[in-house]
């Protein structure tokens, strides 16, 4: 088990192409851990907004009457991929990972791979 700053910094360092990542309770919308970012990525907007669509799709979801569960939810931008995976475990409701990616340096399939490899390690 990897507590929240092992997990963002494997994410960073073992997913070609992160441009940052972190880790958010959508209930709050506060991101209990970041990592990376910059002048052309702000992680606490980025984490804001991507709480507003998570909130957003749970919430079509039930209106639907829809009985299964998100796995991620993926942003794909001209130069960047956003990928946002929600926690699963009892400990973690509530949470999901923000993944952002340069889109010409990184294969999606292994970053989601990966980042379901980080979320079954986690320990919240």
């Amino acid at each position: 088990m990897i507590n929240t700053e092992t997990a963002l910094k494997e994410a960073m360092t073992g997913i070609e192409g992160a441009l940052g990542v972190a880790l958010v309770d959508y209930g709050s919308g506060m991101a209990l851990g970041t990592l990376g970012g910059g002048k052309d990525l702000d992680l606490s907007v980025a984490t804001a907004g991507n709480t507003d669509v998570v909130r957003a799709k749970v919430r079509t979801m039930e209106m639907l009457g829809l009985k299964d569960e998100i796995e991620d939810i993926l942003i794909t931008l001209g130069t960047q991929y956003h990928l946002i995976r929600l926690l699963k475990s009892r400990n973690s409701s509530g949470l999901f990972l923000y993944l952002a990616l340069d889109k010409g340096r990184s294969n999606l399939a292994m970053a989601r791979h990966q980042l379901r490899r980080i979320e079954g390690e986690l320990d919240i």
